[in-house]
């Protein structure tokens, strides 16, 4: 069986395609279920579209889940269509996303960390003169935030867990026990973390999270899900069949997706 959970669409401002052409490309490319998981909006924020170019707009979001919710319908019989979402993680408005999502019927939330300590988790920069010893720091703030996600209990899959490496390969090599103390918790928590594939397009190289930490996730049995992070169609799916190989060579033999936010277990 063949799914995707990870795709975003042109509400972003930064996919491209409709959320028709996802689904339509997840039945090309053998998928039985497609989740639809567009960036939240910045629900905090006094603005309607806080940044255009990075989420959705506030007033976008019910007519989202309106439109998934219309494909499910449509396309049920050909291919299983989940209502997602890409959540920001932000501790001091939780609450607020918390209230902002309560009210619709999300299969599953992915939450995702792409600030940390105020600066994107992407910008290459913010390594730029720092001692071993701050590298250190910076890791830690960031699996901080990740481990607070996991406790948080918003979230049934935690979005690419070491993206922080994307254009900071180096990343990688910095020495801390972090990971393990946030892997554990991820593991008391029963949440998955997803293998995702878009990991290749940026300067690292391969997928998220790299082998070592997917390693220590099986050694803590943290459960795994899957998911391209198409921002264009033809992505979808990508590499999936290879994911599940290295997740067999590794030791799993099951991962999972989310319908009505419970885990759906599918045989490797």
């Amino acid at each position: 069986m063949k799914f995707d959970l990870h795709t975003h669409h042109e509400r972003c401002g930064h996919a491209i395609g409709t959320i028709r052409d996802y689904i339509e490309a997840g039945i090309r490319h053998g998928l039985q279920v497609i989740g639809i998981s567009d960036h939240s909006p910045y629900f905090a924020s006094a603005k309607d579209r806080e940044q255009p170019g990075i989420a959705m707009a506030k007033s976008e979001f019910q007519r989202y889940i309106d439109e998934v919710l219309k494909l499910k319908a449509e396309y049920a019989g050909r291919i299983d269509v989940l209502l997602g979402v890409e959540s920001d993680f932000f501790p001091e408005h939780a609450e607020l996303y918390r209230k902002m999502y309560e009210p619709y019927p999300f299969d599953y939330i992915i939450g995702s960390v792409h600030l940390s300590g105020g600066v994107s988790i992407f910008n290459k920069k913010r390594w730029n003169g720092l001692t071993d010893r701050q590298k250190v720091e910076q890791k830690e703030l960031y699996y901080d935030l990740i481990e607070q996600s996991a406790r948080s209990g918003m979230f049934q899959i935690l979005g690419h867990i070491d993206a922080m490496r994307g254009f900071y390969p180096a990343f990688a090599d910095i020495q801390t026990d972090a990971v393990d103390k946030t892997l554990q918790t991820i593991a008391k928590h029963n949440i998955a973390i997803e293998i995702n594939t878009s990991g290749k397009t940026k300067d690292c190289g391969g997928w998220y999270p790299i082998d070592a930490v997917l390693e220590r996730a099986h050694h803590y049995g943290v459960k795994v899900s899957f998911g391209s992070d198409a921002h264009k169609p033809e992505r979808v799916g990508d590499d999936f069949e290879e994911v599940a190989q290295r997740l067999k060579e590794i030791g799993y033999r099951e991962w999972f997706y989310f319908k009505e936010k419970q885990p759906q277990a599918v045989p490797l």
